[in-house]
């Protein structure tokens, strides 16, 4: 962390931009954090020119991990990179204490931000939400990205957003309603006070009409789902369109294009299993696919299949990611 709480939002500004990775967690067949094969993750993924790494996130399986496994996976990210890209931890929790310790935590580790969604469970209404958050952000100085999802239970509008967005340390605002209106919308009302990311590339295409500028992409599995260590059009395309140039990006969108529409399918398949959970299965499996180590998922997620796994192997070998 490289700035103080009271120039949080400009470091953003000036800091945040391009891709942003969402690391999983890899399990050996023991069921522990294979560090073996994070390790190695980390050493791919900076290959393909990322600009940073969500730890913990939610493909990262956060909801998954003992705290112990948590702590560990805190401590451990900061040493596998080494200073080679920006770095940032996800702290929610039910409990306002677990979350301060951990967003503290990751401010003397190295981070440099934390993401924090609403506190599920008992947060019913936007009020809580803003509440929670402010009281988090006044007990630490590290600077918060705000992730706005419908996995945590709570949708928050884009008037609520803009409210977060006034917190002194909230400095980005992650919309992943996958909402487009709702991602246009917390752009133009929030988009001058933080970074307003929505992890849909597609939002790119409404900039000129709308007005307004993403200036990253933080934080999605497909950078190293859909690039290979020789071939970096995903990455490209996103450091393009979020640098505003986007008569060149939209050459390389047509060349990622398939790959996308085959990942959409495979997303809403196996969503569908268990209304609307992130398919962590099958991000996992194509990760393996691509060289990386994922291994199996936890419950209450349903595994991929064994025909499942031969399909998207398949798929992937038309789209010529894998052999």
């Amino acid at each position: 962390m490289d700035y103080k709480k009271s120039d949080a939002k400009e470091w953003a500004k000036q800091n945040l931009m391009g891709q942003w990775t969402t690391m999983m967690t890899p399990f050996t067949p023991g069921d522990e954090i294979d560090e073996a094969g994070l390790a190695k993750n980390v050493e791919h993924v900076l290959k393909l020119g990322t600009k940073g790494m969500g730890f913990s996130w939610n493909m990262g399986e956060f909801w998954s991990l003992t705290d112990a496994e948590r702590l560990r996976l805190l401590e451990l990210a900061p040493g596998l990179v080494k200073g080679r890209a920006r770095i940032a931890f996800q702290v929610t929790g039910t409990s306002i204490k677990d979350v301060i310790s951990r967003a503290n935590r990751a401010e003397d580790s190295g981070y440099d931000f934390v993401i924090l969604a609403a506190p599920y469970i008992m947060t019913k209404t936007e009020e809580q939400v803003i509440n929670f958050v402010s009281k988090v952000a006044d007990s630490v100085n590290i600077g918060i990205a705000f992730y706005n999802s419908p996995q945590f239970g709570i949708v928050l509008g884009a008037k609520a957003l803009s409210r977060l967005a006034d917190i002194r340390n909230v400095i980005a605002i992650k919309e992943a309603s996958f909402n487009t209106q709702l991602g246009i919308d917390t752009h133009l009302q929030a988009g001058s006070k933080a970074v307003v990311s929505v992890p849909d590339e597609e939002i790119f295409f409404f900039e000129e009409y709308y007005g307004f500028h993403q200036q990253a992409m933080f934080a999605n599995t497909s950078d190293w789902r859909f690039d290979t260590e020789n071939s970096h059009d995903y990455v490209n395309f996103i450091d393009l369109a979020t640098a505003g140039k986007m008569d060149e990006s939209k050459r390389l969108y047509n060349k990622i294009k398939p790959t996308k529409m085959a990942s959409r399918r495979w997303w809403s398949r196996l969503a569908a299993r268990t209304g609307g959970a992130l398919p962590v299965q099958m991000v996992k499996y194509w990760g393996e696919l691509m060289g990386m180590a994922g291994g199996h998922v936890r419950d209450p997620i349903y595994p991929i299949t064994e025909d499942e796994k031969s399909e998207l192997k398949s798929d992937l070998q038309k789209l010529g990611l894998v052999k």
